[in-house]
């Protein structure tokens, strides 16, 4: 399976919706032409920013189309799936494969406290139903369920398990995922955005950043100057990065994200309720270190 593809800074793009709290397509495009302009490798459809959880399958099934249209093949599309069920993450694997995305993210199953041959099943199973790439998406602090580091090396034995998103802020168990893949092939991110420098530096492939919805320029010179051996440069980037990360804690998960695009001219509408928005004065703190950062 060529999984070459997966490298680099993938944004999980924002969703905007209208009042009625469906798809704005032409939101969705003016997103998604942003962050190509700004040098991103892929664009992850339906991540926790994208706000899946607020929209129903045939909404989720627009707004891959959409996106996959508006990419035009120049960067992969990637999908995130994120249901409790097992059933229900199969369907939309299939859907993923129909709408002809080049791979798919799972997370662990919310709400349900699940022990790791449970979650082994999980994964097992959905990995079955797709001829896809599968990369797992652990974010405990969302979900309240981990892959351990003896799971994801259990994973890893499936075929089309490739890689993995790791949003744990724990880069001891992000340096252990890599160790024990680093000899098959096995591709792991950073979700992150305040350690993408550290997890390339012990050998991630990529990130998957939120803040490259606003600066993916800024996200990709992390990444590029890595690369390149700057590792001086790459790191002033991230330190430049670190205000606004930071900043996306001033509302609730994930408002700030859209708060943000907003100001910077995006227009991409308002959070799925019952998210709102940052009070004013986050938004003035938020509004400062746009304007710090010479993006606003």
């Amino acid at each position: 399976m060529d999984t070459s593809f997966i490298h680099g800074v993938v944004p999980p793009v924002i969703t905007p919706v209208d009042a009625n709290e469906c798809v704005e397509e032409q939101g969705l495009r003016r997103v998604v032409e942003h962050v190509i302009e700004g040098g991103v490798h892929g664009v992850l459809a339906l991540g926790s920013n994208g706000e899946f959880f607020g929209l129903d399958h045939e909404e989720q099934q627009r707004a891959v189309t959409i996106i996959i249209d508006q990419v035009k093949g120049r960067v992969p599309v990637y999908m995130g799936i994120g249901a409790i069920t097992t059933k229900e993450c199969v369907k939309l694997a299939r859907l993923a494969e129909n709408l002809k995305a080049q791979a798919i993210t799972i997370l662990p199953p919310m709400f349900l406290s699940l022990n790791d041959d449970e979650l082994y099943q999980h994964f097992l199973k959905i990995s079955e139903s797709t001829s896809l790439p599968v990369l797992l998406y652990n974010n405990p602090d969302r979900v309240g369920n981990n892959i351990s580091a003896n799971l994801l090396e259990r994973l890893t034995d499936i075929p089309n398990i490739v890689g993995v998103k790791d949003s744990s802020g724990d880069l001891t168990l992000t340096a252990e995922y890599i160790r024990r893949t680093r000899d098959k092939g096995f591709k792991v991110m950073a979700g992150r955005d305040v350690m993408i420098l550290g997890s390339l530096a012990y050998g991630a492939v990529g990130c998957v950043a939120s803040t490259a919805n606003i600066v993916p320029a800024l996200v990709v010179e992390i990444y590029e100057k890595f690369k390149a051996g700057d590792l001086h440069g790459a790191l002033e980037a991230q330190f430049k990065l670190a205000p606004l990360r930071m900043a996306f804690n001033l509302g609730s998960f994930p408002v700030a994200t859209k708060d943000a695009a907003n100001l910077i001219g995006l227009a991409v509408g308002n959070s799925i309720k019952p998210n709102t928005t940052c009070s004013e004065t986050h938004l003035n703190k938020l509004k400062y270190i746009l304007k710090d950062m010479g993006v606003l």
